[in-house]
């Protein structure tokens, strides 16, 4: 990944972006070619050096039973959203401003390990679905379905977990601009709607802008 040392994450900024509820794309390299799957991930910091990455995919899906040629990749990604140069204090001094596209994301390295057994799936299943029920005011608990329906479901699915080797992570956030172009991509991005993308933005701003 091209990273210049403006926008490069630091290590608290990827344990964020890693940890942040969503999907990322599980990339790996076959025999048969590259193979690709959207998934939603639990991230575990205390598995071997570096942490895992831990989910799911259909038993019917082809890429679990692929040996992974060398690391596979998982591609994550935070809030991501357009910049117009009409938000910037210094479209009005001199001019020389241009649209631009603000993200954050984190290529994960590692290797792949295949779980097919119910008692792994049903502790990563508990996890994944306690992280993104947590914010509602009633959460949907696995013991909310009937046993014998949720053995069912986890005999439809395979357990994967990226044991992770490195991370390249690229926060490009606005932090190369004057303080007051970042007030102004943090205000225009909260008229849009786009208020993750706005917040990113200012926890990224450097210190003293």
């Amino acid at each position: 990944m091209y990273v210049p040392a403006h926008f490069a994450a630091d290590a608290g900024s990827l344990r964020q972006l890693l940890s942040r509820p969503g999907a990322a794309n599980l990339v790996t390299s076959t025999a048969q070619g590259m193979l690709a799957t959207l998934l939603p991930f639990v991230y575990d910091p205390s598995v071997g050096e570096h942490g895992a990455l831990l989910g799911h995919v259909a038993r019917n899906n082809p890429q679990w039973s692929e040996p992974a040629l060398g690391e596979s990749l998982v591609i994550v990604q935070g809030a991501d959203a357009y910049v117009s140069p009409s938000w910037y204090a210094s479209k009005a001094e001199h001019g020389r401003v241009v649209p631009t596209w603000n993200y954050s994301t984190a290529h994960v390295y590692g290797n792949l390990v295949i779980h097919d057994d119910s008692e792994w799936l049903g502790a990563m299943v508990r996890r994944l679905t306690e992280l993104h029920e947590a914010p509602f005011d009633r959460p949907w608990s696995v013991d909310d379905a009937p046993e014998r329906f949720i053995a069912g479901q986890l005999r439809a699915i395979v357990g994967v977990e990226l044991l992770i080797t490195r991370v390249e992570g690229k926060l490009k956030l606005s932090q190369n601009r004057p303080e007051a172009d970042i007030d102004g991509v943090v205000a225009g991005l909260h008229r849009r709607g786009n208020d993750d993308a706005a917040h990113d933005v200012e926890r990224a701003r450097p210190a003293g802008r």
